[in-house]
């Protein structure tokens, strides 16, 4: 259900090279590059292209692959899934449903509940840490 993909000029201007990569090339970074791979801090993770809330910092978890992973999806319906054939195997791509950009893949291999393993780019997320506004002065500071 990709309903806000933005045009490709519009994204080669928004985003770094490697994130457009990523996200529109179906990449992937290397591992335990990425900025968000061993990441404790707590907040929401975003889709990198449109902003997306996708997965909550409480279900992010140490996986020991080098690339953030998550064992939830904020919500239902936030995270599409398509089969993959590229690489030699069958997987589960992870796709932004908003925008559709690509976010890593999905396995079978992960923690309770779900039993399921989001391992994501960290390139495809941008995380809203959750002291980000205590960081900004408020309107009573200002007076």
């Amino acid at each position: 259900m990709t309903t806000g993909q933005p045009n490709r000029r519009e994204l080669r201007k928004q985003l770094s090279p490697l994130q457009y990569h990523v996200t529109q090339e179906a990449g992937t970074e290397r591992a335990f590059t990425g900025e968000y791979w061993d990441c404790k801090d707590d907040g929401v993770y975003h889709c990198v292209v449109c902003d997306t809330a996708l997965f909550a910092s409480d279900t992010k978890y140490d996986s020991g692959t080098g690339w953030p992973s998550f064992h939830s999806e904020m919500g239902d319906d936030r995270v599409g899934r398509r089969t993959d054939l590229s690489g030699g195997w069958v997987r589960t791509e992870a796709v932004c449903n908003e925008c559709g950009a690509h976010l890593g893949h999905i396995f079978d291999d992960g923690p309770a509940p779900t039993g399921e393993r989001y391992c994501m780019n960290s390139a495809s997320l941008n995380l809203h840490r959750d002291d980000e506004s205590a960081d900004s002065p408020s309107e009573a500071d200002a007076n």
